[in-house]
């Protein structure tokens, strides 16, 4: 990193503080010890259910496959008391097939990624264009990358500008960073990087953690130190951000220790999935085993509920 990269970070680091790595580690390991039981843990896994972005990002897909997805996100399980899930997530070129699938009058969005997910290396032009031909052709929601480069080079001016120009392009789809945790390393550059995106979003825009093609996706370390930045960020202007952690958040019993981290740093306010999302499609069917054990007493094989897709 150069000098003046340097010199940047001291600058922002003495405007928003920086993590005590030690004092997250402590509290996130507590949320691993808490018990959920009977009507709460159903509650629990109803909820989150409602908050998983279904998605399939492969250079495979099909129209086809994505009108499955599509009727899976309808219709997650036969029992009618199963809700929806918040959204299905596919790449540009798939999003005039998910909206054909999900028809105008449905609660379940389409999210996009776009803007040269996952590199984000492409010219702005074009990035811009992805975005604006996706909103076009219905998304909801664009799920954009962050230019990595330019924030490990301190030039934060240039990173928030392009996100600026992102959120002017999605007119009004909702917006989800992907700050991409794994390549900026550090906690105090998450903290950062979670401010310079929230100087310029709007209510209810989105951070997001991971774009599920690297290594080290969602812990629970990194969705702390980002959900103490949006409380932070919001005792401070009164603007509320949203958050998704995406990739490698597999279990039902992971989904209820990110749900208890969420309502004891942020509130019950947070607890909606115009807030809180998780990006972990391979979540969904174990979160429906779960419910079939609470109302059975018995797992099912998970050959008993359909395949879902990829886990972003």
């Amino acid at each position: 990193m150069s000098l003046s990269g340097n010199a940047a970070f001291r600058r922002l680091f003495n405007e928003i503080g920086t993590v005590d790595q030690v004092g997250i580690e402590e509290r996130v390991a507590k949320y691993t010890t808490r018990s959920i039981k009977k009507a709460s843990k159903v509650k629990g896994l109803k909820l989150a259910v409602t908050m998983v972005d279904l998605t399939t990002l492969e250079g495979k897909d099909t129209p086809g496959k994505v009108q499955s997805l599509c009727q899976k996100a309808l219709s997650p399980h036969d029992d009618p008391a199963t809700p929806q899930v918040a959204a299905v997530c596919v790449y540009p070129a798939m999003v005039k097939h998910a909206r054909r699938a999900l028809g105008q009058d449905t609660a379940v969005r389409i999210a996009s990624v776009a803007t040269a997910f996952p590199s984000g290396q492409a010219p702005l032009k074009t990035r811009l264009a992805e975005v604006r031909a996706a909103v076009g052709d219905g998304a909801d929601e664009i799920d954009m990358v962050i230019n990595r480069g330019a924030f490990l080079s301190g030039d934060f001016a240039l990173v928030q500008d392009e996100i600026a120009a992102v959120v002017e392009a999605c007119g009004p789809a909702t917006l989800k960073v992907i700050l991409e945790v794994s390549e900026l390393e550090t906690y105090d550059n998450i903290r950062a990087a979670s401010f310079i995106a929230m100087r310029v979003l709007r209510p209810n825009d989105f951070i997001k953690t991971s774009t599920g093609k690297t290594s080290l996706n969602a812990t629970l370390g990194n969705n702390q130190v980002m959900i103490e930045a949006i409380r932070d960020f919001y005792l401070e202007t009164g603007l509320p951000i949203a958050m998704k952690p995406a990739g490698g958040i597999r279990t039902a019993k992971q989904a209820l220790q990110f749900l208890i981290a969420v309502k004891e740093t942020l509130g019950d306010e947070w607890l909606n999935n115009t807030r809180y999302r998780f990006g972990a499609s391979s979540l969904l069917n174990d979160l429906l085993r779960q419910l079939e054990k609470e109302k059975t007493g018995a797992y099912q094989a998970p050959y008993y509920f359909s395949e879902a897709a990829e886990s972003y």
